[in-house]
């Protein structure tokens, strides 16, 4: 549900980076926060509560364009992934216009990232949102790791990405991957308001 600010021309999208715990969606966040130029970005914001933390902050992108006139900023959010914080997940979920699944590359979290995948769905369902029209993109992280603890990213692909999304592979702490993920997100999002979604159709009016 994009945001249309008429007074500054500007239509925010909501990216939710999505994925088991510990897999990098906060990693990816702050290699972003940290690239973006300093007057590209507002603040980061950490939700904090005792026992999980939601992160978010917004920008301008430097070359994605505008529609019907109107400036993309992104908003990015991160949500917990350990199996607890289901609430919140679904609470972060409300209103995204994309999603990045962040999976974890190592072998031995195969059954965390296949898990976390399916319960995407269900929340986006339990919204009301067909998670097959949901803008996706899948990133395998973590392939800068010895090639012994982590699986091809063909096999990846095969045990998880059973919607044929855009994948992409990273090592979020050092930054391949990154920038290549949030363009592939951000470029479908973009793509589906120029066709008919609810902001460019608010902003043609």
């Amino acid at each position: 549900m994009s945001l249309v600010n008429y007074a500054t021309r500007e239509i925010t999208c909501k990216i939710v980076y999505y994925g088991p715990g510990r897999s990098g969606k906060t990693t990816n966040l702050h290699y972003i926060y940290g690239q973006v130029p300093e007057d590209r970005k507002g603040k980061m914001v950490s939700l904090a509560t005792q026992t999980d933390r939601t992160l978010f902050f917004d920008f301008l992108p430097l070359d994605l364009g505008s529609i019907s006139g109107f400036t993309t900023k992104f908003q990015l959010y991160t949500v917990p992934g350990q199996v607890y914080y289901q609430t919140t997940r679904r609470l972060v979920l409300q209103g995204a216009d994309g999603v990045v699944f962040v999976a974890d590359s190592q072998a031995r979290q195969l059954e965390e990232n296949i898990e976390s995948f399916q319960d995407l769905h269900a929340n986006l369902s339990d919204q009301g949102i067909d998670p097959r029209v949901m803008p996706l993109v899948v990133q395998y992280n973590k392939q800068d790791l010895p090639k012994d603890l982590i699986l091809p990213v063909s096999e990846l692909s095969d045990a998880i990405n059973f919607r044929d999304v855009p994948e992409f592979s990273a090592d979020a702490l050092h930054g391949p991957g990154v920038f290549e993920t949030l363009r592939g997100i951000s470029e479908i999002v973009l793509r589906r308001l120029s066709t008919g979604g609810s902001a460019a159709a608010a902003a043609s009016r």
